[in-house]
């Protein structure tokens, strides 16, 4: 824990670091800081601090203008020896009050109040996220798919694909040497089956592999035309206008 003690009494503050030091050895005591003006450059240049323990009244002010000069989000144990100031005190991250004299006990009440309220404001996720990623099994899309000529079946891997072609309601897996294949998938379950960075779905009919694209060519009407592998001439394949922008970011990925 590192600590800033704000407080322009020498003695005091000698006191503060000392009771500091009993009632946990391993605080850092960042530094100690005499007036508004000397706090609010202190924090400007090294907002290291992970508590500020203040003093209300300072030599050239109260300790609630270091506030209106910089916005700070640190805790504050305030102290003072006036009870009157405890209403402004709350309004600016403290969460605790002591009156002056200040105790070893009442010193660590505070501390130990910190230490609490730090455990809620900022949990540490880092093992219960490391334990979830451990657990969550990751992206598995589909290798290989059981096709269908005829009677016959056959598994055609995911590296031998050019296209996917829905065609009155029968859809095609479609290999590079141009042999067509029945699935028993829509293309919109395809969508979900595919990796996204190697298919991109073209239009209502086509799902296209980004190895399997021989060359594409503008088209009228600002479309484009694809040349796929396996692909006969008469399957057009075809982006329309208000795909091309996303076909250009899919294939510069």
């Amino acid at each position: 824990m590192r600590v800033l003690i704000v407080e322009d009494e020498t003695l005091a503050a000698q006191r503060l670091q000392h009771l500091l030091k009993e009632c946990d050895p391993s605080i850092e005591i960042v530094g100690v800081c005499e007036s508004v003006e000397e706090t609010v450059e202190v924090l400007q240049r090294q907002p290291s601090a992970d508590l500020l323990l203040m003093d209300i009244q300072l030599s050239d002010g109260h300790s609630f203008e270091i506030f209106k000069k910089i916005q700070i989000r640190k805790p504050v144990i305030f102290t003072t020896a006036y009870d009157q100031f405890a209403l402004e005190a709350f309004k600016h991250f403290s969460i605790d009050y002591i009156l002056k004299p200040i105790t070893a006990v009442s010193l660590r009440i505070a501390l130990e109040k910190y230490k609490l309220l730090k455990s809620f404001m900022s949990p540490d996720y880092s093992g219960l996220l490391s334990t979830l990623a451990s657990m969550q099994p990751a992206n598995e899309y589909k290798n290989r798919f059981l096709a269908k000529v005829g009677q016959r079946l056959f598994f055609v891997d995911i590296n031998d694909i050019a296209f996917f072609q829905a065609e009155n309601k029968i859809v095609y897996l479609v290999d590079k040497e141009g042999n067509r294949f029945v699935i028993d998938y829509t293309l919109e379950k395809l969508e979900a089956l595919l990796d996204p960075k190697l298919f991109f779905r073209l239009n209502r009919k086509f799902i296209v592999k980004v190895t399997a694209i021989d060359h594409i060519k503008p088209f009228y009407n600002n479309r484009l035309k694809l040349s796929v592998k396996g692909a006969s001439s008469c399957d057009e394949m075809i982006i329309s206008r208000e795909r091309v922008a996303e076909f250009k970011a899919w294939a510069e990925a």
